[in-house]
């Protein structure tokens, strides 16, 4: 019980990968959605698995590689605000859709999101037992993990196909994009200066 007051709150709340969320979500529908939130949901995985695993203590041991992981997130973060700018400055007949994101491009905004490897590192740091089974122990906490985000990542995508589907105009294309391009930048500021 005092896993899922951890883990729900933690994954559910906003950040750059839900964002993402939401807008593949507003943009793809929940079916155009899949691939990028099963790539998503794989990242989690790999990332519960090398921290669970033994990478945990190594950047335990090593805060420097930390630095570097927050440095390549805060890059990343940067990288998606341009191209939501790049987006919010389209002509209209640049608006439309292109092509969805992807199962790549899921894990790879699992990988390089700096809120979801403290998420993890956390989450082991707390609930491992020593004594125990290690492999069983990381088993079952990064299945519960990965299963928990499918149920609180459904309602970013849903929730982004509802209310950003409304908005498909390209103007209100462009508004999207630039909040998110803002969002993003917020994000990258936060982490740089946390």
């Amino acid at each position: 019980m005092i896993f899922l007051g951890y883990a729900i709150p933690m994954i559910i709340s906003p950040g750059p990968g839900n964002t993402l969320l939401a807008t593949a979500g507003g943009r793809y529908g929940i079916k155009g959605s899949m691939p990028f939130w099963i790539g998503f949901e794989a990242g989690n995985l790999a990332l519960c698995a090398i921290y669970g695993l033994g990478l945990g203590g190594t950047l335990h041991e090593y805060p420097q590689l930390h630095i570097v992981l927050k440095w390549a997130g805060a890059a990343y973060l940067l990288y998606l605000a341009w191209g939501f700018f790049r987006a919010s400055m389209a002509p209209d007949s640049a608006m439309r859709p292109r092509q969805a994101m992807g199962f790549r491009d899921g894990f790879i905004c699992v990988a390089l999101n700096p809120k979801i490897h403290s998420m993890i590192v956390v989450m082991f740091a707390q609930f491992l037992t020593p004594g125990a089974s290690l492999s069983a122990q990381v088993a079952q906490l990064s299945a519960a993990f990965v299963v928990l985000g499918l149920f609180c990542h459904f309602p970013w995508i849903y929730g982004g196909q509802v209310i950003l589907g409304r908005f498909t105009s390209p103007r209100a294309m462009r508004i999207q994009a630039a909040v998110f391009g803002l969002s993003m930048l917020a994000v990258a500021a936060y982490v740089v200066l946390s």
